[in-house]
């Protein structure tokens, strides 16, 4: 699968718009994370405190999302530079690669509802293939 020039194009005018609320965005996703898919916790068992919005959420989730913002930045190779990231995720961290399609779901849910108008149909399937490639590339040291 390969994003075509439209494709990259929604993705970069969609990040545009979500990279002013990244915070919000990224809590919001993290604890929608837990809520839904709560055998993703035992990635965080470290933490103290995993409910929605709790400090340890809203601290770390600008974190997970500066991985998207990354994979933006560099749309044109997305599994070259997220290599350092997949090796940590793959030998440090060990996680389950199906985390990723997780994380990825609620991030969509969170953007379709804070940002509608910019979510058009049109958006969302470039985005939703953006996503797709983001988690291979993350995958990559898995395999």
């Amino acid at each position: 699968m390969s994003l075509s020039k439209k494709d990259k194009a929604n993705v970069k005018a969609l990040w545009s718009k979500v990279s002013g609320a990244v915070d919000t965005v990224g809590t919001e996703t993290l604890s929608r994370l837990f809520i839904c898919y709560p055998q993703s916790k035992i990635y965080f068992s470290h933490w103290a405190d995993l409910t929605p919005n709790s400090a340890a959420i809203r601290t770390h989730a600008p974190i997970i999302l500066s991985g998207v913002t990354l994979a933006v930045k560099n749309i044109e190779d997305i599994n070259t530079s997220l290599l350092e990231l997949s090796e940590k995720h793959a030998f440090q961290l060990k996680v389950d690669p199906s985390n990723f399609k997780f994380i990825f779901h609620c991030l969509m849910v969170v953007i379709a509802s804070m940002f509608p108008n910019d979510f058009p149909a049109e958006v969302h399937v470039s985005f939703d293939k953006f996503l797709a490639l983001l988690a291979l590339g993350l995958c990559e040291k898995f395999r």
